[in-house]
């Protein structure tokens, strides 16, 4: 307490962006995948094709086959494809007896209604849930150590830009083969370029984990969340099944309905409680593409008829708009293209701040150690975790693509088996990091990272169609921006590892010696 302002923020920022610095490198990493996650899904079901409309004779055939191998079940679902693709015509009955999970599926193209046989992926989806569900953790941890580690990072933004009094100046002066300097020149860049998007990004992404972080407004006035989402959501109307047989409508016709009630748009996803039934209900969620959708109410069909049935929906106060205005930012649900690429290119860009925040901690330390070449162990930790999450974690994500084009497509557990690659080549890299000499470590596990990264398109012309030479002559964007953003990346990390490879340590200045003082005489 005995230092200045800025001494303290700077001990601050140092140690709230330290302690949760790999779990916040972690978030960035795969939070920032996840900004193309149905492009991701699309690359990773090469099976589907390009065309994302539904056509009249697709959604007669999904009707045959609800009609046909669903007749009895308890309810029947259709989700539609999605704009940016990764999702064909998707239908899916629960019998009677089932567990609420326990679904049959198939997927239809949505140009032909014909079926496809899709390899098992959990696609750009699992990407996107890593980054606050951290996977093998329970929820409930894994959220609370991710808002946690949000919290650190809104702590350390705001001390951040106070210790650093020249920041916006420094931001202009990238020193290069300065040691400690280039380093913290690096940091302030990828800090100050995007630090807009670093404050909206970690706001909003506490702002969706609210009820993690403050549960006691629902517990002060409802007896359990249940209760407080069927008070705050729309639910379909309550009707039991009447016992009377009675012939569902066409899809087609509960398509042409919610055009109609919605201007224009269509369902993203329709559920059918009770099909076959008198009492059937149809449930028509409207698909999200611009910030008018989220203001469109859930649609409620009478199964038997095709009559609008009144919504249970209360009109949304100013907290909830303001929420999910919140929510709407951090996922960039509404963005085009171009937003969403400046999402991304962000997402990368605090990716950098963190993983230059971390090797700075390393950078200035070393120096001040009284054996460099035999630093403490705590040194030792922090850097080998250092390597083992800033190389380690891309490292997962491109054997991850990679699993996705080498494992057999009629493999049991294919899926998981994908998400298990992610992690022994992660775990790898741990281990590699800490049986190695930090500089060969970091050079190998970059190289490594290059080099996988080279190899998704590789495999992916090798092993499909859709491959860069196909999918750049027939404007195939998706496949081809996916292809070239992994070489990108390859270039990066091998530009990266030469780097670090060449790097030479510039020896410490000499201390100047006082001159002793005579004694007296």
């Amino acid at each position: 307490m005995k230092q200045g302002l800025r001494q303290s923020m700077a001990w601050l920022h140092t140690w709230v962006g330290l302690v949760p610095g790999w779990v916040l490198y972690v978030i960035f990493v795969f939070g920032t995948a996840a900004f193309f996650q149905n492009e991701i899904d699309a690359w990773m079901r090469p099976e589907l094709s390009s065309g994302t409309q539904v056509t009249p004779r697709a959604l007669a055939s999904a009707d045959a086959a609800l009609r046909a191998r669903g007749a009895g079940a308890e309810s029947w679902s259709v989700s539609m494809p999605s704009p940016r693709g990764g999702s064909g015509l998707s239908l899916s009955w629960r019998m009677p007896g089932a567990d609420r999970h326990d679904r049959t599926s198939l997927v239809l193209d949505p140009e032909t209604g014909q079926e496809i046989q899709l390899r098992e992926t959990k696609g750009g989806f699992f990407l996107y849930r890593f980054h606050f569900d951290l996977h093998y953790m329970p929820v409930s941890w894994a959220r609370y150590l991710v808002c946690v580690a949000a919290l650190a990072m809104l702590v350390a933004i705001l001390s951040g830009v106070v210790t650093h009094k020249k920041i916006f100046t420094d931001f202009f002066m990238m020193r290069f083969g300065k040691g400690q300097r280039s380093w913290l020149d690096a940091h302030n860049a990828t800090a100050v370029l995007v630090l807009p998007f670093h404050l909206m990004i970690t706001y909003t992404g506490l702002a969706t984990l609210l009820f993690t972080l403050m549960p006691w407004a629902i517990s002060a006035n409802f007896p359990d969340r249940q209760e407080f989402y069927r008070s705050v959501f729309a639910s379909s109307p309550e009707r039991e099944a009447s016992g009377m047989p009675a012939a569902t409508v066409p899809l087609a016709q509960m398509v042409a309905v919610a055009g109609r009630e919605w201007r224009g748009s269509v369902p993203s996803y329709v559920g059918i409680d009770n099909p076959g039934d008198a009492a059937a209900t149809a449930s028509l969620y409207a698909r999200r593409e611009d910030w008018k959708d989220d203001r469109l109410n859930t649609l409620y069909l009478d199964g038997a008829s095709g009559r609008v049935l009144p919504s249970t929906r209360a009109a949304p106060g100013g907290a909830t708009a303001t929420h999910r205005v919140m929510v709407d930012l951090h996922t960039a649900w509404f963005a085009g293209y171009g937003l969403r690429w400046l999402y991304f290119l962000s997402g990368l860009g605090g990716t950098a701040m963190a993983a230059t925040g971390l090797c700075l901690w390393c950078v200035k330390r070393r120096a001040k150690l009284p054996d460099p070449a035999r630093p403490h162990f705590g040194f030792r930790l922090v850097e080998r975790l250092n390597i083992g999450f800033i190389a380690g974690a891309p490292l997962g994500i491109a054997a991850y693509f990679i699993a996705n084009r080498l494992l057999p497509q009629a493999m049991a557990h294919r899926a998981d088996w994908e998400v298990n690659a992610l992690f022994i080549a992660w775990g790898g890299s741990l281990v590699w990091a800490f049986s190695r000499p930090a500089k060969r470590a970091w050079v190998e596990t970059l190289a490594a990272c290059s080099a996988l990264f080279a190899a998704v398109p590789l495999l992916n012309q090798m092993t499909t169609t859709r491959g860069l030479l196909q999918s750049l002559p027939s404007a195939d964007w998706t496949f081809a921006a996916f292809d070239l953003t992994m070489l990108a990346l390859a270039a990066g990390f091998a530009f990266t590892a030469r780097k670090v490879a060449s790097h030479k340590p510039r020896p410490a200045p000499a201390r100047k010696q006082r001159p002793p003082v005579e004694a007296a005489a």
